[in-house]
Parts: structure tokens; C-alpha cells; sequence
């Protein structure tokens, strides 16, 4: 009778575990069943079973029967009638803004869902053979497809309503306004929620003394500009030198005009307008002016355009560390910031330029020209609002999803979109909690960031702010900035840890095109070359990437052969202008990002190993080695450099390569149901990422420290074309050593390393 009572009370203990729970356990990670045999005395067979919590959907316990004795079958009657008061009393006390989960399978899951779950409980599978991927994939897709279910086009028709706003700049009334909507709705929705107050220099025209462009009797005052650039007034000859790249500027010399000394004419576009400036001033040019051309831009000849030159990310005068209150101000600025100024002018003002050289083809030369810029900081509060479901395992890991807040204008696509997208899923993932039962290993972040008009400066604050705190336990940022721009094509920038990830994710979703898949629209076994493309400085999640080695992605849904979206950083960013690039079908495939974007989300927190592949890495370390190896080897040959062994990269390329197989091993032997075993496997995979930053550089003077793609001279492509020896035997060393020890973190523990690899 003892033994009947024991049970009984690790079974009240336990019904708080059973599928439709609310609530995590307040103790500990750790779920109890309790399952009765068929056949054996009541007290053998109590078995306390330990689930692993993942996130699934989770049956209740089942009972048994076959006992001949009277007074066992009366105490399992008795046991049954308690649980179920017990149960229905703790469903009907949820709390009254929560829509109560029906007790039957059937009514929660979608017909297909509710079939597959029920045949796994009655073959008796378990928890973990209901939840682990590889081995039952029917009960993933059940799981995904209540997720897409919950993001529909109508649904996105009505939310992006609510973000289309007149006024949404950095700081200004618009945009604490909608930090404070979504605050209270991520409250509404009893998500752990704070906001981020940050207090950042924004640089903003003078309302006094705008900017001028004077070119003999012509004088202009441009309404857009471009922030962080230098001030004062220069003059030089005028000189046209196309997109501003290293081509464009060699196209120039050769036609023997000079650069240095001079005001440089640019179109917009192919790179950021701060690498234009940059480039600019790297050939001693004095200013710079850009502007929108007819053949690349199909808007009014009148449309002002506005942007920010801080090749960086964050406040550019609190380069490394967060710009908090309490934070004692250092008299420093980002080395990134340009030194000349830089203007962005009308089409109309352009023509009028050209005209005065001799024609849009002209490079000029000859005419000085003055740029006065006047622009003034601005101390700023900013607002970065979060929102967190918390996992039911590994709390302590989770997955961030972003969106960028603010714009120039309306910043219809720039944040309306991703701003829907976020609240959207944060409402979609709490009702597969709450509502559906499902719960997720890990936890999710949905973020709202401030400042991104002017390089991203709300996200790499809260990274700033935040490093060592995320260090490895942030598993994966994913940018939901720009996820709709036109429809019909698809392009997407992301780590290769994600690639597959990726990948699986586009066979999933429905292709907006109404028959097959985002993967079938994307080409199928050409999809690495019609959709992957380089991380570029102005992504939103590069800082995420480069700066904190975070595995990052972004994507976008596009109109074919035009990869970026014309009406940013102008007035034109607006609804009808989507409208009419996604054939008025915003909602539909504003749902397809999420649902994209999402599922993405729910395997990063739903596996007990995390979908993180580090074999694609090999061909972009094999390939970025073997360019710069050579390099190297030329340079030995010839006596430029001398002391160097071009073998030392090869030693640490292999190194690399077999490290990575080490770990796929590794992984592949590890036992999903063993928990301490994950969680060192995932330990392994986020460190990678991590381990690819350079120790050896200052994060003040080279935020972007990642050996592949991050920017400066410590970065793989950077030494590949460094000719000075000096320079390059230095790096070239610590380069090496970055790899190696990236290599040696992968395998094994250091009192077991011995150079293994």
C-alpha cells in the first residue's frame, strides 16, 4: 500500500507534464511520466520514466489494466478519477486571455497531424522517438505546418497596417511610439519582455544652415544627406568616376585626370555609399557627391536620397562598447569614419552638373566645384525592444530573430515588413506553446531594433553591451529586414553553417508562385548559385556574424534580376510601391517570409542537435587558403619575401579540414537521447563561428575580426593581396594560428589535444 501511495503522489507530481501544459517546472528541465505495466503487481511497475523535455507534442500518460487483485483495481480507479479532476481543474484555472486547449489529439493538431500522433501513441512510441528528427519526420512537418497555419495572408494584410506610419526616423515621437505598441503587446502575449535604452550620437542636418553645392552660378541645397559624414567646406575640380570602385577610379587615371584634390561625381549603387566614399578617399579625392542615375533607378529626377558613411557598424564615437548612461564617455571615434565630406544629390542636380563637363560620360577635371556640409551629432535615446519565450531545456541557448524599427520616411519595406513579421511569429510560436503544447528546446528572442538607418546602430549596441554574455549561447541571428522586396525571385546571405539549414528550409515553404517550392522557384541543384551571396557590410546581420561570431542569415524575396530594392533610403518607400513590385501581393508574400523565417526558427529550437553543418565550411576555407597560398608562394619565389614557408597554411588547412571531420564523426555518433552528450556536440558547433575572429585585432579599430569575412587586414582576402613583407609575414603568422587553433577547439578538450589535428 506504500508503494500505491508513492505512486500516487509522483503522479500528481507529474501531471503538470502532460501535453496540454502552460506552465514550465519552476525546479528543473526534467519531465516525469509515470507508466503502469500491463501485467505486473501495481508496486513493481511504477516506473519513473525521464523525459528529455523536448519540444513536441507530448501525450498524457497512459494506464494499464490486467491486475487480479480487487484491491489494486479499485486503488488504479481511484488513481484515474484523481487525475482527471486534477487535470480538468488544472486546464480550467489557465489564465482568462488564454484560449483553453482541447483534451482531444484531434482538435489541436490538423487532420493529417492529429492521424500521424495518434498512430505514435498507439505503437507506444516514446518522447524522444517522437521528437527526434531524423527518425520521425511526420511529426516535424505536423509541428511546422501548425506553425504556417498561424501566418496567413490575411493576418499580415492587417498587421502591416498597423506599421505603416508616416514618421518612423531613430529616435523621433513615430518611433518610440511603435517600441511602446510592441512592448505592450509582447507583454499582452506574458512574453519575458524589456527594452534596451541606449544613448547614441546620431548625426542629422543642421535645420539652421543646410548643406550646399555651389558650381559657378549654380547653387544647391540637397534635402537628403548622408550621415556621419565629415564637416566643413572643401573645393576641387569636378570628376566623374561611375560606382566609385578600384575599376572605376583606374578607368579615371587612365584617361590621365587626376583624383587627388578633386570632388568626386558617383552613381549609387553595386556597393554601400560609405565603401564609395571610402574608395574616394583612398585616392585623395576632398569630397564626394552620389546620386541616383536614371538607368539604375526609376524614380522622379527630384528624389532626395538618404544614407549614412560609417564603414562600421554602432555608434560610430563609442566604437567597441555600448553607449549606455552610465557608460564614462572615452574622447574616441571609429576609425571607419571618413575624413572627407560626403553629399548626395538630386538626378536633376546631377544633369546640371554633368551638362557643365561635357556629358554624363565625361570624367571632368577641369571646373572646381564646393561641398559645404553643416551636418551636426545629435545625443539620442534610442529604444531596442525584446520579447522571450523561454525553452524547456536549454533555456540558456536561443535563437534571435531581428527587425529593424526605424526609417528614413515611411520605410515601408525597410521596417514596416520585418517589424510585421517579427510580432507575427512572436504571436505564433507563444500560441504553439500555450495552444498547441508544443515546446521548444531552446529559447527565442524576437527583437526590435532602433537606429538601423544609420548602420545598424540599436543591434551592435546590444551586441556591444551584451558579448560576453551571448558568447556561445546565441545560437543562430536571423535578419528579418528586407525579407520582402518584389516577388519571383529569391536571394539570401548567410554563414555556410547555415547552407543546409537554408536549404532544407526552401524545400519547405510554398514557392509564392503558387506551384512547388521557394527551392523548385530557386532553381533546385543550381540553388547555391541563383540565391547565396556574399554578406555585404551594410546587412543587418553582419555585425552579428563578423563582429560577434554568431552564425547569422538574411533573405529576401525579390523581382528577378533586380537584388536590391530601388525606393530605400527614400521618401518612396512605401506601400504602393511594394504593392506594385510583389503584383499587389504583399500579404502572401510577406507570409512566406515568415513561414520561411520561422520554420527556420523552430529546428534551430526544436533539435536536440543543433542544424548547424560545419562541413560547408571547407570550401570557403579551402578556397580563400589556396588564393593567398599562392600569393605567398609567388612572392617566395621571387626573393620578395623571405623567412616564410607557404606549407605553413597548407599544415593549417589540414589541420582545419580534419578537425571538421573529427567533429561530423563526432555528431554523427552522438546519442540524441543523452543529454549531456548534445549539449557537448552543440558546445562544439557554436564555437566554431566564434573561433573564426582574430584574437589579435582590436575590436575598437577592426570591429569585423572574422578570418573569412569580416574587413581589414587581418582577413584572408586582405592578405592575399598584401605585397609588403613585412606586413604580410606578421599576419600571415597570426592568420595561420587562427586556423590552427580554431582546428584544435573542435576535437577535443586541451588535456587531450596534444596537436592531434
Amino acid at each position: 500500500m506504500d508503494r500505491v501511495k508513492s505512486t500516487f503522489n509522483n503522479m500528481i507530481k507529474s501531471v503538470q507534464y502532460s501535453r496540454f501544459t502552460l506552465q514550465r517546472d519552476e525546479e528543473a528541465d526534467r519531465h516525469v511520466e509515470i507508466k503502469l505495466s500491463d501485467d505486473a503487481d501495481v508496486g513493481e511497475n511504477a516506473q519513473v520514466a525521464q523525459a528529455d523535455g523536448s519540444p513536441s507534442f507530448r501525450p498524457a500518460p497512459r494506464g494499464g489494466s490486467g491486475s487480479k487483485r480487487l484491491l489494486v483495481i479499485l486503488a488504479l480507479g481511484f488513481l484515474l478519477a484523481f487525475i482527471v479532476g486534477y487535470f480538468v481543474g488544472n486546464l480550467t484555472s489557465k489564465k482568462p486571455d488564454v484560449e483553453p486547449a482541447d483534451c482531444s489529439t484531434q482538435s489541436v493538431l490538423t487532420e493529417g497531424a492529429a492521424d500521424q500522433v495518434k498512430q505514435e501513441q498507439e505503437q507506444g512510441q516514446d518522447d524522444d522517438e517522437i521528437i527526434a528528427h531524423d527518425e520521425t519526420p511526420s511529426s516535424w512537418n505536423a509541428i511546422s505546418q501548425l506553425l504556417d497555419d498561424k501566418l496567413t495572408d490575411v493576418a499580415f494584410d492587417e498587421r502591416l497596417k498597423t506599421f505603416d506610419v508616416p514618421s518612423r526616423s531613430a529616435g523621433s515621437e513615430g518611433d518610440v511610439q511603435l517600441a511602446t505598441m510592441i512592448s505592450d503587446e509582447f507583454k499582452a502575449l506574458n512574453l519575458e519582455s524589456w527594452v534596451d535604452i541606449h544613448y547614441v550620437q546620431l548625426q542629422k542636418p543642421d535645420s539652421e544652415r543646410p548643406n550646399v553645392v555651389t558650381f559657378g552660378a549654380d547653387v544647391f541645397k540637397p534635402t537628403g544627406y548622408l550621415a556621419y559624414s565629415a564637416t566643413g567646406k572643401v573645393e576641387g575640380k569636378l570628376v566623374y568616376a561611375a560606382y566609385g570602385s578600384r575599376e572605376d577610379f583606374d578607368a579615371v587615371k587612365k584617361e590621365n585626370v587626376e583624383v587627388r584634390g578633386s570632388v568626386v561625381l558617383l552613381k549609387a549603387g553595386q556597393q554601400s555609399y560609405a565603401e564609395q566614399v571610402a574608395n574616394a578617399e583612398s585616392q585623395g579625392a576632398v569630397a564626394v557627391l552620389i546620386y541616383a542615375d536614371a538607368e539604375d533607378f526609376s524614380f522622379r529626377a527630384d528624389t532626395a536620397l538618404y544614407g549614412h558613411v560609417h564603414l562600421g557598424s554602432g555608434d560610430p564615437y563609442t566604437p567597441g562598447f555600448p553607449s549606455l548612461n552610465h557608460t564614462q564617455f572615452p574622447p574616441t571615434r571609429s576609425s571607419a569614419l571618413p575624413g572627407i565630406p560626403a553629399q548626395t544629390i538630386t538626378l536633376n542636380m546631377a544633369k546640371t552638373l554633368q551638362e557643365r563637363i561635357g556629358g554624363p560620360k565625361q570624367m571632368g577635371g577641369v571646373e572646381k566645384i564646393s561641398v559645404e556640409v553643416n551636418n551636426v551629432l545629435v545625443n539620442t535615446e534610442i529604444h531596442n525592444v525584446f520579447g522571450v519565450i523561454e525553452g524547456f531545456i536549454d533555456s540558456d541557448e536561443y535563437v534571435v530573430l531581428g527587425a529593424q524599427r526605424d526609417a528614413w520616411g515611411k520605410g515601408y519595406a525597410r521596417a514596416a515588413v520585418g517589424s510585421s513579421v517579427l510580432m507575427e511569429l512572436a504571436k505564433a510560436f507563444k500560441n504553439l506553446v500555450e495552444r498547441d503544447g508544443v515546446r521548444p528546446r531552446r529559447s527565442l528572442v524576437f527583437a526590435s531594433w532602433s537606429a538601423g538607418e544609420y548602420g545598424s546602430v540599436g543591434a551592435t549596441e546590444f551586441l556591444e553591451g551584451y558579448l560576453s554574455s551571448i558568447d556561445r549561447k546565441l545560437v543562430t541571428y536571423i535578419s528579418l529586414d528586407g525579407v520582402v522586396m518584389g516577388r519571383g525571385g529569391f536571394v539570401a546571405s548567410a554563414s555556410p553553417l547555415l547552407y543546409n539549414l537554408l536549404q532544407d528550409t526552401m524545400k519547405q515553404v510554398k514557392s509564392p508562385l503558387n506551384t512547388g517550392t521557394v527551392y523548385d522557384m530557386a532553381g533546385k541543384t543550381k540553388w547555391e548559385a541563383n540565391v547565396l551571396r556574399p554578406m555585404s557590410i551594410d546587412d543587418p546581420a553582419y555585425p552579428f556574424l563578423t563582429t560577434a561570431g554568431i552564425p547569422s542569415i538574411s533573405f529576401h524575396f525579390i523581382t528577378p534580376k533586380a537584388e536590391t530594392y530601388t525606393y530605400y533610403g527614400t521618401s518612396m518607400d512605401n506601400m504602393d510601391h511594394l504593392n506594385y513590385n510583389t503584383g499587389h501581393k504583399t500579404g502572401e508574400m510577406t507570409a512566406r517570409a515568415a513561414q520561411l523565417a520561422g520554420r527556420m526558427a523552430l529546428r534551430l529550437t526544436h533539435d536536440h542537435l543543433l542544424s548547424l553543418d560545419v562541413s560547408r565550411y571547407r570550401k570557403e576555407v579551402s578556397k580563400a587558403v589556396n588564393v593567398l597560398y599562392v600569393h605567398v608562394r609567388e612572392l617566395v619565389k621571387s626573393g620578395e619575401l623571405v623567412g616564410v614557408d607557404p606549407d605553413w597554411l597548407s599544415s593549417a588547412l589540414g589541420s582545419l579540414m580534419r578537425a571538421m571531420a573529427n567533429l561530423n564523426t563526432f555528431i554523427q555518433n552522438t546519442d540524441k537521447t543523452e543529454q549531456r552528450g548534445c549539449r557537448r556536440a552543440n558546445e562544439k558547433l557554436m564555437s566554431v563561428e566564434r573561433n573564426l575572429l582574430s584574437p589579435y585585432v582590436s575590436p575598437v579599430e577592426t570591429p569585423f575580426r572574422h578570418l573569412l569575412f569580416g574587413r581589414g587586414k587581418h582577413t584572408l582576402g586582405a592578405l592575399a593581396q598584401t605585397t609588403d613583407p613585412r606586413e604580410l609575414h606578421t599576419q600571415l603568422a597570426l592568420a595561420t594560428w587562427n586556423l590552427k587553433m580554431c582546428a584544435n577547439a573542435m576535437v577535443n578538450d586541451i588535456w587531450r589535444n596534444d596537436n592531434l589535428v
